[in-house]
């Protein structure tokens, strides 16, 4: 079985749209992938650490923890 997972990040203007809108994004996502001969798996929450960044003159970005959403794809 082959697998491929690709990043979702979905896009919405709160004061326009819904939670509808999201589940239109991964539905085209999923559709998309369908029509190449994959199938969908599941959606995954991925956390990984984002290191932290030194800065000039001590204007660094501390570190923090970041968690992304990954679509799984099946095809045999």
């Amino acid at each position: 079985m082959e697998y491929t997972v690709v990043p979702f990040i979905a896009t919405i203007n709160q004061q326009k749209e819904t939670t509808h809108a999201v589940a239109q994004q991964l539905e085209v996502l999923i559709q998309q992938f369908t029509n190449k001969g994959w199938q969908y798996v599941r959606l995954e929450s991925v956390s990984t650490y984002v290191q932290p960044e030194t800065g000039c003159f001590g204007g660094g970005k501390p570190g923090h923890m970041a968690a992304y959403q990954m679509v799984v794809f099946s095809k045999n």
